[in-house]
């Protein structure tokens, strides 16, 4: 096993080859933004496909996705600027498991923190799921492997974050930036086409139209009403567009100097392209666009701006997948440090914050991919089966993180504290308020599903926390008296006398000089007779005890015996030395009885 785990793992690397890399505003803005930006591929769409239900496409449904998109993108703006206040206030990182944790308490917190947890498992279960519904978008041949192609791209970046590869701000940058350079190039053409008289043209690839989930709406689907619940379960997807945003608070401290100004400025940045994308994509909707399964909805724009089959369109499709593969990417950093801090607080097995050989936090990386994967099965890698789990657990940390803000302006009152407790205030009322649309709105898709989650998630941490914290009790040492010498009662038991025998013999004369006693169990009287017989010869000064086995039984008249030596004593303890055989083939084990 280990030598399967160096050629797929790699060597172990030395604690002191770990480097920080301190980015600057345009790379920070590729590293901590794409998973913010890639929400934009999928997001309208999410709003597109519960208008269907109400025979509402095109044209005729731009006239609700463009009031749901300005909703959006007035909650974008309120969320932001609460985030530039959680940049001001936590210049060394503040992401909402510590903010809630510091200002709110203990279950808040924890709150939080399993919100988060499972918000980053959905991260890169709906990013691969996405970003394999764009590669199938391009060559539909490959529409029944999407799952498999989900899975095998969860399991190819987990071994990459297993051999350590490093957040590289290059690596990530072109990728993020030709998305976005794409979908700007799409919507200037957009808008160019239309400006000189050349309207785009959508045309969705045949078949019926495609609602929430796995929903297909044939010609003998009866349309829906549209009603103020259907326009919230609409604006309850699109909210998707905002998952990411709070990574930049949690990174501030990967920044150049002045570490927060970047990060306010890069905030900033990443919300003009978010609301820009945003809004171009759910523009040119409009055009014709419509939900299909065979087809993602930014692939059909593409198509009628770009032209079919041009080149254009490929490179946006491969640069779709491409930031979208970078999106899950970051969970895989983030998940695992999470977890990190959460272990050491004790409220997860330890062994979620340790490093392992290639500097890495394994476990975590390990528990991210077992449940990504898990979830990419189950809802079959379709994007909207999973959004409606998705948005729960994204604002209910938004909301924890604002309010416990209020609470720190409130406590420290520094300069200003005034204004920024109503900029959080505000923006945790938003979010809480959303919270609970989306919530109803959701509710029986699949949003049940986290509002179990949470609190079951959080009762585990307790249950955790208090075995750790009984644990410590019972190792404690206060109160408790120096101990009086303990008494070694070292027993060898002994088969047959060989070199083995000799040094086990001599190990535990070592251990304890005069309280060792050899133990032969007979159940052949020749060979404990041979061997008693030599016994004087090799044996020295440690007696040798024989236990009679009628019943040819090896180990009960043995630990009949050890119990009976552990009860002679209060203060004693008794050690048992087995000398072993180790062969040099492995083949050997076969032939040997140990």
């Amino acid at each position: 096993f280990g030598d399967l785990k160096r050629v797929m793992i790699g060597n172990p690397i030395e604690t002191a080859r770990q480097i920080h890399e301190r980015l600057s505003k345009k790379i920070a803005m590729a590293v901590f933004s794409s998973d913010a930006m890639s929400s934009s591929a999928y997001a309208t769409e999410e709003i597109v496909r519960h208008l269907a239900l109400a025979g509402l496409v095109g044209a005729a449904a731009f006239r609700y996705t463009a009031p749901i998109a300005g909703l959006i993108s007035l909650l974008l703006l309120i969320v932001v600027f609460s985030y530039r206040q959680t940049i001001q206030a936590y210049p060394n990182g503040g992401g909402a498991y510590i903010v809630a944790t510091d200002n709110l308490g203990r279950y808040p917190g924890l709150t939080a923190g399993a919100a988060l947890l499972i918000d980053y498992v959905l991260t890169v279960a709906v990013s691969i799921s996405a970003g394999a519904a764009a590669l199938t978008s391009l060559y539909p041949a490959l529409i029944p492997y999407r799952v498999e192609m989900a899975v095998v791209a969860i399991l190819l970046i987990m071994f990459a974050n297993l051999r350590g590869v490093r957040e590289s701000g290059r690596l990530f940058a072109a990728p993020t930036y030709l998305f976005l350079f794409m979908v700007l190039l799409m919507i200037a053409f957009g808008v160019l086409r239309n400006l000189t008289g050349q309207a785009v043209v959508i045309t969705p690839p045949p078949g019926p139209l495609a609602g929430p989930g796995e929903l297909l709406l044939g010609p003998g689907h009866a349309a829906e009403p549209v009603t103020a619940f259907l326009l919230m379960q609409a604006f309850a997807s699109g909210c998707a567009a905002l998952t990411g945003v709070e990574a930049i608070s949690n990174g501030v401290p990967a920044f150049k100097k002045p570490e927060s100004h970047n990060a306010r400025v890069t905030l900033i940045w990443m919300a003009l392209s978010l609301f820009v994308m945003f809004a171009g994509i759910t523009w040119l909707s409009g055009y014709g666009a419509e939900p299909r399964a065979e087809e993602t909805l930014i692939s059909q724009i593409g198509r009628g701006v770009f032209g079919d089959g041009s080149i254009l369109h490929t490179i946006l499709q491969f640069a779709t997948a491409g930031i979208l593969l970078l999106a899950a990417n970051t969970s895989f950093a983030d998940f695992p440090r999470l977890s990190s801090l959460i272990a050491r607080d004790r409220y997860l097995p330890r062994q979620f914050s340790s490093l392992g050989d290639r500097l890495v936090i394994s476990n975590g990386i390990a528990l991210l991919s077992v449940c990504s994967v898990a979830l990419v099965i189950v809802f079959s890698a379709e994007v909207s089966n999973l959004i409606p789990l998705y948005a729960v657990g994204v604002f209910m940390s938004f909301t924890l993180s604002q309010s416990g803000m209020v609470r720190h302006w409130f406590k420290t009152r520094e300069a200003g504290w005034r204004s920024s407790a109503m900029i959080n205030g505000l923006g945790a009322t938003v979010t809480f308020i959303v919270m609970w649309v989306i919530i109803v709105a959701k509710f029986v898709e699949g949003a049940w599903i986290v509002v179990v989650l949470i609190p079951l998630i959080v009762l585990i941490f307790v249950g955790i926390h208090r075995h750790y914290s009984a644990t410590a009790k019972q190792l404690s040492l206060e109160g408790l008296a120096p101990p009086p010498p303990l008494r070694n009662n070292v027993i060898v038991p002994v088969s047959t006398l060989h070199r083995g025998t000799i040094n086990a013999l001599k190990y535990a004369q070592s251990i304890s000089p005069n309280n060792v006693t050899a133990v032969h169990v007979s159940m052949d009287r020749e060979q404990t007779r041979k061997l008693q017989e030599r016994w004087s010869t090799w044996g020295g000064d440690v007696p040798l005890i024989i236990l009679d086995s009628p019943y040819r039984s090896l180990v009960r008249p043995l630990l009949s015996y050890i119990d009976e030596v552990d009860a002679r004593w209060d203060n004693d303890v008794v050690t048992i030395v087995l000398p072993e055989f180790i062969p040099r083939r492995w083949w050997h084990h076969l032939l040997h009885n140990q």
